[in-house]
Parts: structure tokens; sequence; C-alpha cells
């Protein structure tokens, strides 16, 4: 007999204008594996209006908030991998019920794919044939067959967490905004590293808060603006509580917030992203001093523990020009880090992080540093506000709603308007339209499937038969190497340079395994993590393209890398980072070893199907320099890369490559934004590997690691793609 799982009303959310400006409530119903909603409460044989069934293959996608007439909703859209166009979208009113709908449709897709793994998992050979390519990747995934990758399916782990939007891993890194970068990392836990004495230093306390200063100097910020300062306080209510009134622009942010005089929406990006134009009140000698305001991108998540982060960054938008008796100031950093503690005494307890780094131009901020300081204070004092709002509440028991914010009018355009899109090409980050085009199809939405949470199921006798000779051998594990014969180097190439020294500017080099932990020999038992050591294949060759299109397969490619490897009996691993836009970039990694060991997990994921190739291939991200809202967006947690984007996998005789479609996933549209803009002021480290599951194929080790510094856009070319005879 069928269990219902789930029930309640739910709003229908569509495109379509139903009536003038009504809601429309549905009834939705899961029931098993079927999804299905009803105009009304379904009485005995009722026929619903629409059905879904739920299977490995079903992604519940995050949309984020929208504007649905007249209200603000939190929506959610469900839809089958292999048919996208048959979806059931719908949409609460409160952030909690819709996350409770996606926990039982998750919980429907974990089963199922339980009892796919209780039937055993095949692991199927792609080869790849001439031919099959016609202006795109002829992956395995790009068929209707039974190769096809199933794009968002989990491990087949009951208790995995799922990112519920974009944005960093998990629980215990959400709050890693100055990972350190070198090889000592003894802890990933995030409330140690938040307030590391080498980043961050107490500079006081004010009004029950802590204020910290960030003690990393940059090059490339002016003078006049204001090292990253943060507030943390503690605010006995939710974290949907607190979230609410953080994204609110009306009239009750006049009640905690005092450095508040006015703000309107200019344009909703998406779900997670907007365009936000917001007045400050500063009380600096104001008789003499003019009134600052903002035209800024705020991005918004909500990560697997409950917490919330939520992101500011100057932009400019055509319709947001400057003001008539304003200064615009730059928000270079921002943010509020919301994130839940225990309760106390029956009452919710959050901790509140919030931080600022913030140019207020004018031509005394250089001179007066008492009002920089003395406004970004006044600023971060929000935090206490916010505790005192809902000390001095009494009644908060109805569901918190995001107010619907008031649009701001399009008037005319500044007559400074071309001399900023001139500025354009010297700071490419002030442009909307480059958000619009860059964050639809965007990434570093890396971490939105981690690995960090997962259930290992061990039986007892397996328990008690590991038993370690010495606490030595835990450590050992990834960092024992069997010797290797060297590869020559020095035939491979790429159009992007090598350069192993540490102030070098567009350019690659090798990434010391150290600087990263992975899953250690003893990590179904006590999860523990140690450094990685040494790589499994050499990076021998980066490539950094461009082109009008995307670019798949790009080992066709005559004189690449991995037709040299191929040459000299070397089998060649390649990653494709595929970033679309107006200008469709990718950058290639090549990595080579002289064989593959028979049975290892690194030859089963070249050798697998692509279900089994998506549910282990991982990033590990990390930004060792580079702005707070940078290292915060990218994040330092591991993920499923196959979970988080679409990955195109194209098996040849000496090679494997894998196409990363990093702006296939609509919740990463937040980020590129943000990142794109100051690519060449940034260091990124990329760790690529197999994630290892059981005791048998753990200790995890690295396929390689690589570290990309200050990337030009201006340095891709344009590459020559052979064609496959037809």
């Amino acid at each position: 007999m069928s269990k219902v799982i789930y029930e309640g009303w739910m709003v229908r959310y569509g495109r379509r204008k139903i009536g003038r400006s009504f809601i429309h409530m549905r009834y939705f119903v899961l029931e098993s594996r079927l999804l299905a909603y009803y105009k009304k409460k379904p009485q005995d044989n009722q026929v619903p209006i629409k059905t879904m069934l739920i299977d490995g293959n079903c992604r519940v996608e995050d949309r984020g908030l929208k504007t649905h007439h007249g209200h603000m909703v939190y929506v959610l859209s469900v839809y089958n991998k292999k048919e996208k166009s048959h979806r059931i979208t719908m949409a609460a009113f409160n952030i909690q019920e819709a996350l409770g709908w996606k926990e039982k449709i998750e919980f429907v897709i974990d089963q199922h794919q339980d009892s796919q793994v209780a039937n055993g998992n095949k692991y199927v050979s792609f080869e790849y044939k001439s031919g099959m390519d016609n202006g795109r990747t002829a992956s395995s995934s790009d068929h209707e067959s039974q190769f096809s990758a199933r794009e968002d399916e989990d491990e087949a782990k009951p208790n995995l967490l799922r990112r519920t939007t974009i944005g960093n891993g998990l629980p215990d890194s959400v709050f890693d905004w100055t990972r350190e970068s070198d090889s000592k990392l003894s802890s990933q836990n995030a409330n140690n590293q938040a307030f590391s004495r080498k980043h961050w230093r107490l500079l006081q306390c004010q009004n029950g808060l802590r204020i910290f200063e960030e003690l990393i100097e940059v090059d490339y910020l002016p003078r006049s603006c204001s090292r990253a300062m943060k507030a943390v306080g503690v605010v006995e209510a939710s974290c949907e509580e607190i979230f609410e009134l953080v994204m609110s622009m009306d009239g009750t942010r006049f009640e905690w917030d005092c450095s508040f005089h006015y703000g309107s929406l200019v344009e909703e990006v998406d779900g997670h992203t907007a365009i936000i134009y917001h007045r400050l009140q500063l009380d600096w000698f104001s008789m003499f001093v003019w009134p600052r305001d903002l035209c800024y991108v705020r991005y918004w998540r909500r990560n697997d523990d409950g917490s919330y982060v939520v992101l500011f960054r100057s932009r400019e938008h055509e319709n947001c020009g400057p003001q008539p008796g304003y200064v615009r100031a730059h928000v270079e950093s921002g943010g509020f880090n919301i994130s839940p503690l225990k309760p106390r005494n029956g009452r919710p307890r959050t901790q509140v992080q919030h931080l600022m780094q913030i140019d207020l131009k004018g031509w005394g901020v250089g001179y007066i540093s008492s009002f920089q300081q003395h406004c970004l204070l006044q600023m971060l004092n929000s935090v206490s506000g916010l505790r005192e709002w809902f000390a001095q509440t009494d009644e908060r028991g109805a569901p918190p709603r995001i107010p619907v914010m008031v649009n701001m009018a399009s008037s005319s355009v500044s007559s400074k308007k071309n001399q900023k899109q001139q500025e354009f090409s010297v700071h490419p980050v002030s442009s909307l339209d480059q958000i619009n085009t860059t964050s639809r199809n965007s990434t570093a939405i890396m971490d939105e499937y981690s690995d960090e949470e997962d259930e290992f199921q061990i039986a007892e006798e397996e328990q008690e038969t590991y038993q370690p000779k010495h606490e030595t051998d835990v450590k050992r594990g990834a960092l024992e190497e069997e010797p290797v014969e060297k590869i020559d180097l020095t035939c491979f190439s790429g159009n992007l340079r090598h350069d192993e020294r540490d102030n070098a500017r567009d350019c690659w080099r090798i990434s010391d395994g150290n600087n990263f932990r992975v899953r250690s020999k003893r990590f179904c038992y006590d999860k523990t993590k140690i450094p990685a050591g040494k790589h499994l294949m050499d990076l021998v060759a980066v490539d950094w393209f461009k082109d009008t299109k995307r670019m798949d397969h790009v080992a066709r490619r005559q004189g690449c890398a991995a037709k040299v490897a191929s040459e000299n009996g070397l089998f060649s691993l390649i990653f494709n980072l595929q970033v679309p836009g107006s200008t469709h970039y990718s950058m290639v990694f090549y990595f080579v070893t002289k064989e593959l060991i028979p049975g290892s997990l690194l030859q089963r994921f070249v050798d697998g199907d692509d279900e089994f190739r998506n549910s282990r291939l991982k990033l590990i991200p990390s930004v060792p320099k580079g702005s707070w809202i940078v290292r915060q967006s990218v994040g330092s947690t591991p993920c499923l890369l196959g979970k988080a984007v679409d990955c195109n996998y194209i098996r040849g005789p000496t090679y494997l490559e894998v196409d990363v479609d990093i702006g296939s996933s609509t919740v990463a549209n937040g980020v590129l934004g943000i990142v794109i803009g100051v690519i060449t002021t940034l260091v990124v480290d990329m760790a690529f590997l197999v994630q290892a599951n059981t005791t048998d194929e753990l200790p995890e080790r690295l396929i390689g690691a690589v570290r990309v510094s200050h990337i030009e856009l201006s340095s891709a070319i344009v590459p020559k793609l052979d064609q496959d005879p037809s």
C-alpha cells in the first residue's frame, strides 16, 4: 500500500500570468515515489493535475527567491535529467516549508539510489570512435543511451548532505574566510580558522560585539579603501528570522540598522542575485560631509547546516547612475554570515558575522582616517541592532517572509554614463551586462555537493578485522610513494606559461599535494584526513583557450599534449574547464602517466561508466590570494563535480577527457559575476582526485594539483580543433 511521505499546500509557480494578481495555491502530495499536485486536497480516486515519478535521475533545483504576483516566494523545481522539459515547479512563502519539501524529495531519490546499488554496479567502458563529434562532444552523457550520465545523482548514502543553494561546502568550512594556504593544515574546523591570528586581530569590543580587522595587505586596492573589518555577535533568534531582516529594505530596517536611509531593487538577476541601490545614513559631521550611496550586487545562499551567507560587491548599472547630492561609495567586500548555535534555555541562538571593506570616496577620505573608521564601525554596529531588535520583540510565531522590494524607477542615466562605460575596459567588473552574461552561465559552485558528511555503513566484523599495526600507518597512507620512473616533460607544451616563481603572473605551476587534505585509511571509522602527498599523475601542460562557441573534445587538436603523450606511449587524463559567456573560455589541464594500475581506483574511474565517474570525480579548490568575497564564494571544501555541474567524458585509445561545463548549474548564477572581473588579482589552487568510499580504496590520492596565478583573459587563444571524418 502506498505511503504518503509529505503533503501540503504550496504555490503553483509559473511564468504565465494567472488572472490579474492572484496566487494560485495547489495541494502537493509526495506518495511513495510519485509527486503529484491537485487543485484542492485530494479525495478518494481523485485524478491529479500533474504527476512525476521520482527516481535516481531526478534533481531538485533551487531557484531561490522570486517575485510572483506581488509576493516574494521561494521556488523549487523538480525535473528528470533525461527529460528536462517534464518538471514540476512549486513555491512557498517561507524558506523552511520549501526546504522541507526539498529534503523529502531528495530522501526518495536516495532510497531509489540505494535500491540500484543493492542490485550491483557495473562499470562499462565507453570507447571513443571517429565520427562521433559533430561540432560538440560525443560524450555518452549527450545521448539517450545506456551510458547517459546522471547529472545530479548522489551516492548511495541516505544521510549525504546536499547543497541547498549555491555555496561553499559543509558546515565546518562555511566560515573559513581566511583559510591558510600553506601546508600546515592541522584542522578543517572553521571556527578555529575564522579568527586565525595570522589573518585577523581583535580591534575592540563594542556594544557586546567583537570587532576584528583583517591583517592581509592587498596591492590592487586604492589607499582610500579600508581594511576589511567584521563584527561578531550572538543574536537570540533563528537563522531564518535574521536572514529575513538582513534581506529586507523596508521600514523595518530603520529599527535595527542605524546606517540605513533608503534601499530599492534595481534589477533581479536571478533567485540568488540582485542589484541593489542603498543610501547610507552616516552621522559623522553630516552638516559638512555629503551623504553616501551604494549600488552593489547582492548574492545569498543557504548552507546545509541551516546557515546563510549574504555577500555584497559594488557594481555599476545603467539605471542606477550617480545621484545628485550623493557621493557614490564603493564596497570591495561585504556581507553577513548567519550560522546557528546550540539553543539556550529553549531559545534559538545564532552567530552573526558582518564584514565590510569599503571605500567611502570623496576628497577627505584619504586625509581623515577617523572618518572612514567611524562610518565603518557605524555600519558594523547593525549586528548589535539585530540583537536588540529580537530581544525586545515578544511575538515572532508567524513564519518569516521576505517583503517585496520597491523597484527603483528607471530614471535618466547620468551624463557620466559614457565615461563609466569607458572605464569598463580598465575595471571589467563594473558592468551589469557582464553580470547578466557571465552569472547566468557561471560556476564556482564547486562546493555544491560536498563529501564531508558521507555516512559509511561498515559491518561490525569488518571493523574488528581492521586494526592498524601502528598509528603511524594512518599518517603514512597517502604519503607513501611507490618508486616511479621519471617522465621526460621537455617535449610537452601549452599556450599558458609555466613559471615556478611565487610572484609570477598569467602562468601556472604544480601545487604541493600537502596543501590539500584527503581521506585517510581510517576515514570510514573516524573521519580523519591527512595531507595528500605526491600526485598519481604528472601535470605537463595547461592550455588557455577562447572562442565564440563552447570548445569540446580538445584532445583531438593536433599537437596538443595528449597527442604528444600518446606518441610517447603515455596515458593522458585531460580536464577541460569550460566557462561559457559572450566569449567562451576553456582552461585545459593535461595529466599523464606511464600506465594505469589494473584494478586501481583510478583505472576503474577511467574505464567506468558515466554514472560511476560522476559519483567519484572530486575537486578541492582554494584561493590563497584574493579578496575576502572571492575566498568566501569559492571556499575550500571538496566537491563532487559530476553532481554540481554537467561533466562529459570522452574515452580515447590513450586518454580520457573530462569536459566540465561549469555554466550548466543554474544555482551558480551569482559567483562568476564576482570572480571573473577580478580574475587577474587571484591565485587559485585546484586538486583533482577520485573519491574513495571503502577501506579497500582508501586512502585517497590526488590525480594532480595545479596553481594558476593572475590569469589574463587577453592571453587566451583561439584553438584549431580538427574535424573528425564523417
